[in-house]
Order: C-alpha cells, then sequence, then structure tokens
C-alpha cells in the first residue's frame, strides 16, 4: 500500500512542475510535487531571473551613455556591489515563498529525490533517509535539464563553472573565460565585461548564437567585441588546468589562455539520468519523447519542460505544463481530447517559438529563419529594415544600430519568422508570435498601423520593403 496516493504527482517544481500542478489541482485533481532541491527551480535561482537581474543594471548604464544630456550626468560605471545585493533580492536561495504558495494552493510538496517505481509509481527518498511512495493516476516528468559537460581534458579538476555559480557570483573575478557561443556565454560575456571583469569567450562554431540570422551573430560580436570581449571562434578548448589562482586553457591551435575563472556554457541536457524512467522501459539520460498532448507511455505518463523533446525555454515549458494540466483533467473526465481541450495540440512548439537573448543589442526572435524555413521547404522571402531608420529608434538612442527582418511565406502570403535585434527590442518579438500563430495575412497586416513614433513603426517598412 502506498502512503500517498493523489491523482498528480509531479517529479520537479521549478515553474513548469508548479504550472502542471496548479493547473491540475484547479480543476479538481488532487496533486502533489517532487523536489529535491529548491522549489521555483533552475530559473528562479541559476538562470532566467538572476541573469537578468545581473544585466539589466548594465544595459540601462549603458543606454545612458547613448543619449546626449543623460551621459554627461553619469559617469563612473554601475555600482558592482550594489548590482548583486539587487540580484540577491530576487533570487536567493530561500524557497519558502514559494513553498507557501504550494502549500496555500492545495498542492502537496515532497523534499526529496523522486524516482519512477514503476507504472503509476513515485518513489521519493527524503534528506534524512525515509523513502515515502506515492501511487497516482497521471505521473508527470518535469526535471528540467543540467549543464552539459564537455569531453575536455581536465575539466574536472579546476572547478569549472556553471551557470548556477556564474549567476550566484559573490565577488566579480579580474577575468573571466567562457567556453560557448549560445544564449548562456553571450549573456555572461555581457554582464561580466560591464561588472569589469576581462573576458575571453570561445566557440566552437563559426558564429555566435547558431540558429539564429546570421546577421544577429554579427552584430552581437562586433558589440562584444567594442565592450572590450575578446571573441575566439571556430576555436575549441582541448585541455584546462589550475595554475596558481588562475585557469589556463589550451586551444586546438596549440595556444593558451588564462583567466581567474573558467564558465562552461556549451549546452545542456535532460536531467533524466536518475529517474528510474528503466523501470517502464525507456532510456535514463534521454530526453523523454513526448507527444503534443506531452503524453510519453499510455494515458499516465507525460513529460514537459526540458526533460521533454519540445523547447527548452521556460515560457514553453509553461505552455506546454498548461497543455499537460488540461490533458490530465479531460482524461480523469473520460472526455475526448477535444472541444474546451482541442487546443491540446502544442502548435506553438513547432511554428511559433519565441526567444530573448538580453544582450547589447538584444536578440528577438520567433518562429523560422530564412534558412530554417529553407531546410523546412518552405518557399520563403525574407526582408530586411534598419531599426535606426525609423524615427523611434533614432529618438531612442543616437547610433541606434538595429535591424528587423521578417520571413514570409509566400505561397500563404504569411510570416513564418521574425528577428529583432537593437536596443530594448525585447518586447517587440509578441507582436510577430501573434502574427505567425495567428496566420494573419500580410494585406491584414497593413492596417495594423503602428504608433509614431516608435520603433514599432519598423512593421510599416517592412511590409513597404516587401511591396505592400
Amino acid at each position: 500500500m502506498s502512503d500517498l496516493e493523489v491523482d498528480v504527482v509531479v517529479i520537479g517544481a521549478g515553474p513548469v512542475g508548479e504550472n502542471v500542478a496548479d493547473r491540475a489541482h484547479q480543476q479538481g485533481l488532487s496533486a502533489a510535487v517532487v523536489e529535491a532541491r529548491l522549489v521555483g527551480g533552475e530559473c528562479s535561482y541559476y538562470a532566467c531571473i538572476p541573469s537578468k537581474a545581473l544585466l539589466r543594471p548594465v544595459d540601462l548604464y549603458a543606454a545612458t551613455q547613448r543619449m546626449p544630456g543623460v551621459a554627461e550626468a553619469v559617469s563612473g560605471g554601475v555600482d558592482v556591489a550594489a548590482v548583486l545585493a539587487r540580484r540577491d533580492a530576487f533570487a536567493a536561495e530561500d524557497d519558502s515563498g514559494q513553498a507557501d504558495w504550494l502549500s496555500g494552493a492545495g498542492i502537496t510538496l515532497l523534499r526529496g529525490h523522486g524516482r519512477l517505481a514503476g507504472e503509476r509509481a513515485v518513489e521519493v527518498t527524503h534528506h534524512d533517509g525515509t523513502t515515502t511512495s506515492v501511487a497516482a493516476r497521471y505521473v508527470v516528468v518535469a526535471t528540467g535539464s543540467t549543464p552539459a559537460q564537455p569531453p575536455i581534458d581536465g575539466l574536472d579538476t579546476v572547478d569549472a563553472w556553471t551557470n548556477q555559480e556564474a549567476t550566484q557570483v559573490k565577488e566579480v573575478p579580474a577575468s573571466l573565460l567562457i567556453l560557448g557561443g549560445g544564449v548562456v556565454g553571450v549573456e555572461m560575456a555581457t554582464a561580466f565585461r560591464r561588472l569589469g571583469a576581462q573576458v575571453t569567450l570561445v566557440q566552437h562554431g563559426e558564429r555566435l548564437i547558431p540558429g539564429t540570422e546570421p546577421e544577429a551573430g554579427r552584430r552581437l560580436q562586433a558589440a562584444l567585441e567594442a565592450d572590450g570581449v575578446d571573441v575566439r571562434l571556430a576555436t575549441s578548448m582541448t585541455a584546462v588546468r589550475r595554475d596558481g589562482d588562475e585557469v589556463v586553457a589550451t586551444l586546438d591551435d596549440g595556444s593558451e589562455i588564462r583567466g581567474s575563472e573558467l564558465l562552461v556554457a556549451a549546452g545542456r541536457r535532460p536531467a533524466t539520468s536518475d529517474l528510474g524512467v528503466d523501470t517502464v522501459g525507456l532510456e535514463p539520460g534521454k530526453p523523454l519523447d513526448a507527444d503534443e498532448s506531452t503524453t510519453v507511455l499510455g494515458d499516465w505518463l507525460y513529460a514537459v519542460g526540458d526533460a521533454s523533446t519540445g523547447a527548452k525555454l521556460t515560457h514553453m515549458g509553461k505552455y506546454q505544463a498548461r497543455i499537460c494540466g488540461d490533458v490530465v483533467v479531460a482524461r480523469s473526465r473520460g472526455q475526448e481530447l477535444g472541444g474546451r481541450y482541442s487546443h491540446h495540440a502544442a502548435t506553438a512548439e513547432h511554428t511559433a517559438v519565441p526567444q530573448v537573448i538580453f544582450t547589447d543589442p538584444q536578440v528577438a526572435a520567433v518562429g523560422y529563419t530564412e534558412a530554417g524555413a529553407r531546410d523546412a521547404g518552405l518557399p520563403v522571402r525574407a526582408v530586411s529594415y534598419e531599426i535606426g531608420s525609423v524615427a523611434g529608434g533614432s529618438l531612442h538612442a543616437d547610433g541606434y544600430d538595429g535591424f528587423a527582418t521578417i520571413v514570409v511565406d509566400t505561397d500563404r502570403g504569411v510570416i513564418v519568422g521574425a528577428t529583432f535585434v537593437g536596443q530594448d527590442v525585447a518586447d517587440m518579438v509578441h507582436a510577430a508570435t501573434i502574427a505567425i500563430v495567428g496566420e494573419v495575412p500580410l494585406e491584414r497586416l497593413w492596417h495594423v498601423v503602428p504608433s509614431f513614433p516608435t520603433m514599432s513603426e519598423v512593421w510599416l517598412r517592412l511590409l513597404e520593403t516587401y511591396g505592400l
């Protein structure tokens, strides 16, 4: 007999897991959440929130330097101690508030390591060594992901940072080596350089932020180098070692670079290695292959967020979570997945995944790149326009450097991708997301009149450039 019986048990209490449990519980199901570490997960303490808390002050200071009349009054850089203190206010390692929220919502919190123990069963090993057996009609895996460690000689001997150490840093190092030119690498290069560290970024690939439009990577590289970041593209680390207080990295050309610390930002892997998935015939360490209703096995096992095969972004994981919660409620009531649950098909996972990279310039993108659309077999045409050439851009900052691109399916006359690069473009991507998800024809977008003088006027210029 199990120690606890519930309708839904969720393994992982990050924002994705919390959303599944809350969505199901609000519609009448009993729910429990299992968490081995902090309620709120990676995003709250080591990723999205603290990284943006580090980036916002340094970006705001940089913005003042582009505005005559303000630049003269604001000098001396940022107060590093104050920046770190504000970061702590957002992301201190105290999860009591989020734990209280779960309790107040009527969701049972089980602190400990959860593992599948066969079909519809989870065993929780608590920190004191005791165990709780949970029987559930539905089990949801929301364990997230962990930083990947590339096979580099000596990496396990140098106490390399992951994003966790970087975003929770207590002192800014004199110098920082960063391995990886993806989102974490470029964001942390921006933050630490502007907080006073000398930064060297090593990227194996030919450009930064692969997967975005190539011009976005080129402009970001130019901006980082203008800030003083040493960017090494098409370069690999073959070995690392400690030499006193420094990390020494050997590159593939035989040269060496040194830094006070090394941040490894080489991607992430699903946290499914010690989850007991082998007890139900699945392979540990692999993403759980969920369908569009987030179902992995039968009608009882589901996966959401980074542990699944969907987009590895918090907001997309929460989108999956809402789908998952509705699906288990529908199945608990013996309903077909239709009617009010007809939105269970996760279409945005395929066509409209938005992402913002909070560098300076910011990079905000949704849907296909031009190359990605062509690879998918779509007949497309892409057009671009300089945001600094519209009144809103030129007013926003002197010498505004940024652009917008839309990728148009020429057969259907709808946008399938968009990219915005520049200062403060993060919120511009949502309009593009609406246009893509809604499959709004270009002829209709022509009547969506942007306010003057705002940067959104670039939409009008893009349509004119396309030929409307």
